[in-house]
């Protein structure tokens, strides 16, 4: 494919972040149709031109660049999308494997890489930064493994805790008893390999919201 037929989006919140990737992209002969400064901005372009790529920063204002991917994806959009961050830390890499994105790639890297991952995704490809370590990846996966061990009834529990909902309205809504939801709280610590200490299952759920309450 002709790189001037490819369709781009590309949003980050730094305007200098955001001009030196649409430069050095049209510059190398691709086809930016559209440009976003946060996330709703982002969503509205996406939705609107149908690029074939989309590159998102994930820390933008009023909807994450994870959100943005969420949110279009259940509107129907067929674009492909690229994460394009600092952030090469577990937490990141479980969310994009969660929602499933096609490429992740960090600020650091080169142009070379940003090209290979956009044929690489084009041709229907997965594709991760190679400055991102094998450790990160592989937690990535085993977490998400972990995930899956869960019932429903399980699933459904671990979303209502990450929701900050007491274990006395969890029974109530799901009308169960306590005894029952405590023994769930077990197995679900159990399954996640989680430490048997207080609030351990609590505070997980609550550092991985996001990437449970997607699922």
């Amino acid at each position: 494919m002709n790189k001037k037929d490819i369709t781009l989006v590309i949003a980050d919140d730094h305007p200098m972040l955001l001009k030196g990737l649409n430069d050095e992209l049209q510059s190398n002969g691709y086809n930016i149709i559209g440009q976003a400064s946060n996330g709703i901005q982002a969503l509205e372009v996406i939705l609107k031109l149908q690029p074939q790529i989309a590159l998102l920063d994930i820390d933008m204002p009023i909807l994450t660049g994870f959100e943005v991917i969420k949110m279009a994806r259940e509107k129907g959009s067929k674009t492909k999308f690229i994460i394009l961050s600092f952030h090469k830390e577990s937490y990141y890499i479980v969310q994009a494997k969660t929602f499933q994105i096609d490429g992740y790639l960090l600020k650091e890297d080169t142009f070379f890489e940003i090209e290979h991952c956009i044929i690489q995704v084009l041709n229907g490809h997965i594709y991760f930064s190679k400055s991102i370590d094998d450790q990160p990846i592989n937690l990535a996966s085993e977490e998400l493994r972990r995930l899956k061990l869960l019932t429903l009834s399980e699933s459904k529990i671990l979303k209502l805790i990450a929701q900050e909902i007491s274990n006395q309205d969890i029974a109530d809504s799901l009308s169960l008893s306590i005894r029952t939801i405590e023994k769930h709280r077990s197995n679900i610590i159990e399954k996640l390999s989680l430490k048997k200490e207080n609030n351990t299952l609590t505070n997980w759920a609550l550092v991985n919201r996001s990437i449970i309450l997607s699922r």
